[in-house]
């Protein structure tokens, strides 16, 4: 009684539960970096686009069998939703979901988390939210438009 293994003292409320003062954490517990995020993108693929799918809309092709289709990460009210909730889920399940925690290290799970923020940044993204030095590369409004149609489909 009162041993912890070496390793697991999880001390760190944020890190190890996603909450801050008992509530879900609005911060990440470390910076987001450009490699962060692509082991988020790395994990997401391998563990969560089988529900999921490849942009989060809950079209991956676990559900297209017929399993319980999840929510897509763009609605309002996941949007809306603390870093620390998506943390919460991976780690403890929620509804169909069953918990990730063992196969899905801490620290991955928020790289996930990062990047299914990037997923819903870059599915709401405007025009204006790209920098105007920038947007040059994205070709001629003409251009633009079709893909947009299309993508909204």
């Amino acid at each position: 009684e009162g041993t912890i293994a070496r390793g697991q003292l999880r001390e760190d409320a944020h890190l190890y539960t996603g909450k801050v003062g008992g509530v879900f954490a609005g911060s990440f517990p470390f910076p987001v970096t450009a490699e962060v995020l692509a082991r988020g993108q790395e994990r997401f693929r391998i563990y969560c686009t089988p529900c999921h799918g490849q942009l989060g809309t809950g079209e991956g092709m676990v559900p297209q069998r017929g399993y319980k289709k999840p929510p897509s990460y763009h609605i309002d009210r996941l949007r809306a939703e603390k870093p620390g909730y998506f943390f919460d889920v991976m780690t403890n399940g929620f509804g169909a979901m069953p918990d990730y925690a063992a196969q899905v290290p801490v620290k991955d799970r928020w790289a996930i988390v990062a990047y299914i923020r990037a997923l819903q940044l870059s599915q709401h993204a405007s025009l204006d939210d790209v920098p105007a030095d920038m947007r040059g590369l994205l070709g001629t409004p003409e251009q633009i438009a079709p893909a947009a149609e299309t993508h909204a489909r």
